[in-house]
């Protein structure tokens, strides 16, 4: 594990309305049925994931929206 400031974690919101978040560098994965419940997940994940070293000072959520737009 290096050392950083900031981890970047890309979520994606399920067809049944939850969310799920996976880290772009690290082994990290969560997920959730509610924003709220996913941002104290992601916390949890992150201590774990860190528990024996430093841990990054912020950790970013990237959400991530697929859209279709129909043209015709």
């Amino acid at each position: 594990m290096v050392d950083v400031n900031e981890i970047v974690l890309e979520v994606t919101q399920e067809a049944d309305g939850g969310y799920c978040a996976e880290c772009l560098t690290e082994a990290i994965f969560t997920q959730a049925d509610t924003w709220k419940e996913l941002r104290a997940n992601v916390r949890e994940a992150v201590d774990g994931f860190y528990f024996d070293g430093p841990k990054p000072l912020n950790v970013r959520l990237h959400l991530v929206k697929d859209e279709v737009l129909a043209l015709g």
